[in-house]
């Protein structure tokens, strides 16, 4: 049992060293948001091409001709996309914007409309967390040329930070609880 109590005590250890890791990056993130925001770009481009190559590949495994080409050209067209992005990371940047300001909208309008239904029990931070999402999506829309990498840049900071500290506390709960 003690040996059980050694591991715990260094898995919860290793969280909070992680977790102040963390914490760094995603300061890192928000003090370079743009450098972040464009580095997420090529990371994805770089994941799209190997999805897209792989697709191909996988085409010839299909069983038939023409499901094979049909296979092989989404594959070709995966692939493209991803060149894409790694050629003009900005456009990606703009694309991944546009979608990330839709989506904060559409998931602000949805908490608030779940808030209302849920007024007694919650509801009152559904609504407040909807309409923190529909002025983050106004605001990143209303700055779209600009707002670029950046958002994407201190969005992933802030969301790196928060789970630093939930990592952190993870750690300490399970020394706490190792000690006991």
């Amino acid at each position: 049992m003690n040996n059980l109590t050694e591991v715990a005590k260094a898995g919860g250890k290793r969280m909070t060293a992680f977790g102040v890791i963390t914490i760094i990056l995603g300061m890192l993130a928000m003090l370079a948001p743009g450098v972040t925001g464009l580095s997420i770009v090529m990371f994805l481009g770089g994941l799209v091409v190997v999805s897209g190559i792989l697709r191909m590949i996988w085409a010839f495994h299909s069983g038939s001709i023409g499901r094979g080409l049909l296979m092989f050209a989404i594959g070709a067209l995966t692939l493209l996309c991803g060149v894409g992005l790694l050629a003009n990371p900005l456009f990606g940047s703009g694309m991944l914007t546009i979608l990330l300001a839709i989506y904060f909208i559409f998931d602000g309008f949805c908490e608030m409309v779940v808030g209302f239904g849920r007024l007694g029990g919650g509801g009152g931070w559904l609504i407040f967390g909807g309409i923190v999402s529909l002025l983050l999506g106004a605001m990143i829309w209303a700055q779209f040329p600009l707002s670029g990498a950046w958002a994407m840049g201190t969005l992933v900071g802030i969301k790196l930070f928060f789970v630093g500290l939930a990592m952190i506390n993870g750690g300490s709960a399970v020394r706490s609880v190792a000690a006991t």
